[in-house]
């Protein structure tokens, strides 16, 4: 019995022994081990953009008049047979009182005019019969050898100087009745607002097939020479206008793929980098940070059918490739850290953890590209903590 006792005593004893020795050794750290694979790569530049339409056309107006009310809405699909504006003559205006006056002493002024030249006429024409009753006489009184030579030369000459006075006189008439009529038109009242002479309206047809984008007042009203009233585009061709930090913007070329997301549509739409402003400008960020932004203008190489609904002035958001590699090996940027003014890794050997040196190239999202100091299949540390260290043993925490 005591031999028992004594043998179960030291068993607790080893026992004991045993768990102390058990708690000072070193426990293997649980850590997230990242298999490094080689995998596509693409480097982006993420910005908002903006649609337009490649080439809209506005129709303005080629004189000054009044437009009629629009004949298009905004959408409304046209060709070039499609009338989308009307351009009547515009009406007069009211005179004040001291226009008013002037104008209508100018109509009887014209007026008294008028019939001055009319008394003219008659004189001319009187003066022309004189001198043809004379001619013929003379050619009588010729004949018999009566009269000179010069005496018959005179007389002709008195009638064709009659003749042409007489068609002066004409003129002269013809031509204060014209400025009667345009001073009476001076006096002329608008319209009652009666509706406007279709045939006297000069009709505007779209410049190109495509779709009403705006109207710049569908009303009535008067306009000037020059002035924008309908714009007309197409919306299968659409292109996208972004800009971007100028120190991005320097490694974007054109040419560039970019993929268009959260457009409102499903799936991702593709376009390509047509321009590069030379020319930056300075924007205040929400944070009230001045920033040298620089635009950058896209076109949407998707088709049509691919991107219902996306119209003229929508919000999109743009990813701009500026780097790309389909075989590059790549581990999270929670894994890198600074080493003696370079980066490095805790990679897993023989599941002990060895400080690792690496070469870091591009970086996109959570990833980095490593160029040099790690071969594929490696596995490395994604979260190292203060207990990882040159070593120490870990332990794979399992998904």
């Amino acid at each position: 019995m005591r031999y028992v006792k004594l043998a179960l005593a030291g068993l607790a004893g080893i026992l004991g022994i045993g768990a102390l020795v058990w708690a000072f050794l070193p426990q293997p750290v649980p850590v997230d081990l990242y298999p490094v694979q080689p995998s596509p790569m693409a480097v982006t530049v993420s910005a908002e953009g903006i649609t337009r339409v490649r080439d809209p056309r506005t129709v303005t107006a080629p004189l000054a008049g009044t437009v009629a009310r629009s004949p298009v809405q905004v959408g409304d699909a046209v060709t070039t047979d499609t009338v989308v504006a009307e351009i009547r003559p515009s009406e007069p205006a009211f005179l004040d009182a001291r226009a008013r006056a002037q104008a209508e002493a100018a109509v009887v002024e014209a007026e008294a005019a008028v019939r001055l030249a009319e008394v003219n006429l008659t004189r001319a024409e009187a003066d022309l019969a004189y001198a043809e009753g004379q001619l013929a006489r003379n050619r009588a009184l010729a004949a018999r050898g009566t009269i000179p030579q010069r005496a018959m030369e005179d007389s002709q000459q008195q009638a064709l100087t009659a003749a042409r006075a007489l068609d002066a006189a004409r003129y002269d008439l013809d031509l204060h009745r014209a400025t009667l009529d345009r001073m009476q038109a001076q006096l002329q009242l608008p319209s009652a607002g009666g509706a406007p002479n279709v045939d006297c309206c000069l009709q505007l047809t779209a410049p190109l097939p495509g779709t009403v984008l705006a109207i710049t007042d569908t009303g009535a009203r008067l306009v000037q020479a020059g002035e924008p009233l309908v714009t007309v585009g197409d919306l299968s061709a659409l292109k996208i206008e972004t800009d971007i930090l100028s120190a991005d913007a320097v490694n974007v070329r054109p040419g560039a793929l970019a993929h268009v997301e959260r457009w409102g549509g499903a799936g991702v739409l593709t376009a390509h980098v047509t321009r590069v402003d030379p020319a930056g400008f300075t924007r205040v960020s929400a944070l009230g940070i001045e920033e040298q932004r620089v635009r950058v203008h896209l076109d949407i190489d998707s088709p049509a059918e691919a991107r219902l609904g996306l119209g003229d002035q929508y919000r999109v958001f743009v990813r701009i490739v500026i780097w790309s590699d389909d075989d590059v090996l790549q581990v999270p940027q929670s894994a890198l850290f600074r080493q003696d003014g370079g980066w490095a890794v805790w990679r897993a050997v023989d599941a002990r953890a060895v400080l690792t040196p690496v070469s870091v190239g591009h970086t996109q999202g959570q990833l980095a590209a490593i160029t040099d100091g790690l071969n594929a299949g490696d596995l490395v540390v994604a979260y190292p903590g203060a207990s990882v260290a040159q070593g120490v043993r870990l332990l794979p925490i399992s998904d």
